[in-house]
């Protein structure tokens, strides 16, 4: 098969996938990325090159394995994990999902009306409600393909407008280079962990298997490579924007500084960025669990069109409207927020194990599908690097319900860093014993 597709079919395929990008591309990415480029200068670049790597790999992953089956993450852990459970594991996860895309969306809402107040301050509840309708008339109006392929050109948007921001900044080329070479600041642990956990997100993993459409393996490959590459950029571009920012961060900071730098066009550049993180991800939110819905939920009931669209269309109205209601309030749930990182520190890697385990079954992908052992030595890393995160979060997600300041970071890091490993060499031991058995069956 050809390799060369056209302009058009390479097109659509970057605007599909870029609604990865919009996802994890929100407010709260925004913030620590700012900060991190506030605090640190350039020497945290290394951290966002993982994670979007990672992110690439990890959604290959999915979209090959989905491509190979016809089916979504659900519908796969529920083929391969078969049990009597397996029904009331399904919902657990649809409702966890669920739970931290409605923990998030009132902050991925108020950032983008902190965006259009820096442009122009009317009311905040004015503004939540325009963005609210204009996310429901997006979501009740088009296809999944469809809101993909618009959330495409609201991130290349952002792309050109946050590079914008960053060429203004006069960094020198020495120091971003230098800012590839991994290395962790004094008590910048806590940051680069934060900057990976933004990038790679659980949910997303779910939307991407979600998105139905007919692609060959390259032109999906493709579509990944440049749509998250260039989520990746963006992020970059933020922490390059905000090397001038100094003191305690805000938005309202960020926009001062970028003033006095690039004048009122750039810092309306940022505001108007803002705005555009905030609103793909008030609408990516709703939409990833709406996917999770259909793939999940529906195992429980009755498999058919109707229940199909009524669980779609009731899950992304519910998670809007709480998003709205917590908007209009101008309330963030935090302690919401904290519970759902301590759901996605335990969902990622579980999710992550077992379409590793689920890619080595041969029942599952033919040959066409699979991909060379060594890249199993690149998975594994991963998940090593993503079950240390999740742990993290997990603890400290508990310290900060229970109100513990006396726990210091490095211990919980490295507490972190021994547990993942430990469960990375079990499971590569695992699989090695699996593979053995196989061979000599």
């Amino acid at each position: 098969m050809s390799k060369f597709i056209s302009f058009k079919n390479g097109l659509s395929s970057v605007l599909v996938w870029s609604v990865i990008s919009a996802a994890f591309i929100g407010p709260g990415t925004v913030t620590t990325c700012a900060k991190a480029g506030a605090q640190y200068g350039t020497q945290l670049i290394w951290a966002l090159v993982f994670s979007t790597l990672a992110t690439i790999i990890l959604q290959e992953l999915v979209a090959r394995v989905s491509m190979a089956t016809g089916k979504n993450i659900g519908d796969i852990l529920s083929i391969k994990y078969q049990s009597n459970h397996s029904l009331n594991i399904s919902k657990l996860l649809f409702f966890a999902i669920a739970f931290g895309c409605a923990a998030y969306e009132s902050g991925n809402i108020l950032g983008a009306v902190s965006g259009l107040r820096l442009i122009y301050p009317l009311p905040t509840a004015v503004y939540t409600l325009i963005i609210v309708t204009l996310c429901y008339f997006l979501l009740s109006r088009g296809s999944i393909s469809q809101v993909s392929k618009i959330m495409g050109v609201v991130v290349f948007i952002m792309g050109l407008l946050f590079c914008y921001l960053a060429m203004t900044s006069s960094i020198d080329i020495k120091e971003i280079l230098a800012g590839l070479q991994p290395r962790i600041p004094t008590s910048g642990g806590s940051l680069i962990i934060a900057l990976i956990g933004t990038t790679i997100v659980p949910y997303n993993l779910f939307l991407a298997s979600g998105l139905k459409f007919d692609q060959s393996i390259f032109q999906m490959r493709l579509g990944l490579v440049l749509a998250i590459g260039l989520g990746g950029l963006i992020s970059i571009a933020i922490l390059l924007s905000s090397v001038s920012v100094h003191g305690t961060f805000s938005y309202q900071s960020m926009y001062e500084a970028i003033e006095h730098k690039a004048g009122t066009t750039g810092a309306n550049f940022f505001a108007f960025g803002l705005f555009a993180a905030g609103f793909s991800s008030s609408i990516t939110a709703p939409l990833a669990a709406a996917v999770c819905g259909k793939s999940l939920f529906v195992n429980s009931v009755a498999k058919s069109k109707n229940n199909d669209a009524n669980i779609y269309k009731y899950t992304w109205i519910t998670i809007l409207s709480i998003g709205a209601l917590f908007g209009l309030l101008q309330i963030k749930p935090i302690p919401a927020i904290i519970a759902a990182q301590g759901i996605n520190g335990l969902l990622l890697p579980l999710v992550c194990i077992a379409l590793y385990l689920a890619v080595h079954d041969q029942n599952l992908l033919s040959r066409a599908y699979r991909h060379h052992p060594r890249w199993n030595y690149v998975y594994l890393f991963i998940i090593w690097i993503i079950t240390m995160l999740g742990i993290y979060n997990v603890q400290h997600a508990i310290l900060n319900m229970f109100a513990i300041k006396s726990f210091q970071e490095s211990r919980i890091i490295l507490l972190s860093v021994l547990l993942s490993l430990a469960l990375t060499i079990i499971l590569q031991q695992d699989h090695r014993t699996q593979s053995h058995q196989k061979n000599n069956n």
